[in-house]
């Protein structure tokens, strides 16, 4: 009996699914994002970059209409893979829609700027490409493949450790927890109450994380049952993720990951003894040689004491390393977009806040389940927040989108707050949030306190963005 066999097409399936999440993402939010007039055009990027250093079917297709088509064929083919079509049309099918599936998904990631910089974006890829060698599940399973997919959820798990304990020092005196919850990028219905727990549940959770990501890890190499068990502690840390925040698909890719470690005998087997190869061993043990090969510098980076934190070392993202939350923020900082009528300033101008699908913003917003969802633009919204628009020059972009109720670009937020005619101006403010405290009268779940001003009030006649449209030209 092959006991891989059902680890396999877990895993497989799985990543099907996500690919699928990663592409309905890409139609709805590539365009306004990194389109022909997006808020990080991609004409822009596309002169000034290379084919060799970041490869993307965009550099022959650079139109909004190119990027629909691609995230649709992308859709198709994942809905493909999880009805299970190349399963009947054999192994060679199977292998090309893996590999059109990650071509696709690479030239969004290499041509997506800044809003496509994240570790699970290059996990993906690298997933999609092992994904290619696992064969359709009418073959056997590929044990080199399976191994190399532990590998990578040794990458992931240990360098997460790592950079834990090499970077704030709350990691190592076991706070860190009394801040993650509440200044994490995207909240949930749940982070307010994980917040309140007592704080020897947070030092406990902690400990709990280091245990996990540093010693579980050297387990998914082990013998059955102790590879199962690791398995299984990292299905259930990903879980308790996915319950106290929204990361995107990081929590469910890896749990998509670590199946591979979940090749049990089954009680009621699947007849997979008889079942072919997809490939010949040659190819699958040249695969597995030249991941090693690949995983030196990530290796030597993990290593380091100056470790990089997600980060590719070739422009196909073959073997990459990876880690999360080096560092945790103390105070949750939030930019609120605000925009008026009035050209001048009075004691009567009425300035109106613009809201977000999922970060905070309104004092009685819950925040929503989004994972394995991902809204880019609050995300990067985040990040702003720690430093200034000069460091994010897309936040001007942004503002000039509003000032002209670009269509594109408001659906990527909440409700329009000026329905019938744009602002004549938009301003940025900045302001500390804090979870309000269990039974707050005012039934909020933040409150907050204003920094200050993030972006002066501007209007479309500002010398700014005379400057800005001369860049772009």
């Amino acid at each position: 009996m092959d006991a891989a066999w059902l680890a396999k097409v877990l895993v497989e399936r799985s990543l099907a699914a996500i690919y699928l999440i990663g592409f309905i993402v890409a139609h709805n939010q590539f365009r306004p994002l990194c389109g022909e007039r997006g808020l990080t055009p991609i004409g822009d990027f596309l002169e000034r970059a290379r084919f060799r250093e970041a490869p993307s079917l965009f550099f022959y297709a650079r139109t909004d209409r190119a990027f629909m088509l691609t995230a649709r064929m992308g859709i198709v083919l994942a809905l493909l893979m999880l009805w299970g079509l190349p399963d009947r049309l054999g192994t060679v099918a199977y292998m090309v829609i893996w590999l059109v599936m990650w071509a696709l998904y690479l030239s969004f990631v290499n041509a997506g700027q800044i809003f496509y910089g994240f570790g699970w974006e290059t996990m993906l890829l690298e997933c999609g490409v092992l994904a290619i060698f696992l064969g359709p599940s009418t073959t056997a399973a590929p044990l080199p493949v399976l191994w190399l997919y532990r590998w990578l959820l040794f990458r992931l798990m240990f360098g997460a450790g790592l950079i834990k304990l090499r970077g704030d020092s709350c990691w190592r005196d076991l706070t860190c927890m009394y801040f993650h919850y509440e200044t994490q990028p995207m909240p949930n219905p749940l982070s307010r109450g994980f917040h309140h727990l007592p704080k020897l549940v947070h030092r406990s959770s902690v400990l709990f994380t280091h245990f996990v990501e540093l010693i579980v890890p050297f387990a998914y190499f082990a013998p059955q049952p102790f590879r199962g068990a690791a398995g299984v502690l990292t299905i259930a840390f990903q879980l308790l993720l996915i319950l106290s925040g929204n990361l995107s698909w990081l929590n469910w890719l890896t749990i998509a990951i670590a199946f591979a470690c979940m090749d049990f005998p089954l009680v009621h087997p699947v007849q997979t003894e008889a079942l072919p190869n997809a490939l010949p061993p040659v190819v699958i043990w040249a695969l597995f040689g030249f991941v090693l090969l690949r995983s030196i510098r990530p290796t030597l980076n993990l290593l380091a004491r100056e470790q990089m934190m997600n980060a590719s070392f070739d422009p196909l993202h073959l073997v990459n390393t990876y880690g999360a939350f080096g560092s945790i923020t103390r105070e949750r900082r939030e930019i609120v977009i605000e925009g008026t009528l009035d050209v001048v300033d009075t004691p009567a101008s009425e300035w109106r806040e613009y809201h977000f699908k999922a970060k905070p913003g309104a004092l009685a917003k819950r925040g929503p389940w989004i994972a394995p969802y991902h809204f880019r633009l609050d995300w990067l919204m985040w990040f702003a927040a720690m430093s200034g628009p000069w460091s994010h020059p897309w936040v001007i972009d942004l503002v000039q989108r509003l000032l002209q109720n670009d269509r594109a670009t408001l659906a990527l937020m909440g409700p329009n707050p000026f329905p019938d005619a744009p602002p004549r101006r938009v301003r940025a403010m900045l302001y500390a949030y804090r979870f309000t405290p269990p039974g707050d009268p005012s039934g909020h779940i933040w409150e907050r306190r204003l920094v200050g001003p993030y972006l002066r009030p501007l209007s479309l006649e500002d010398d700014l963005f005379v400057a800005l449209s001369g860049a772009h030209a």
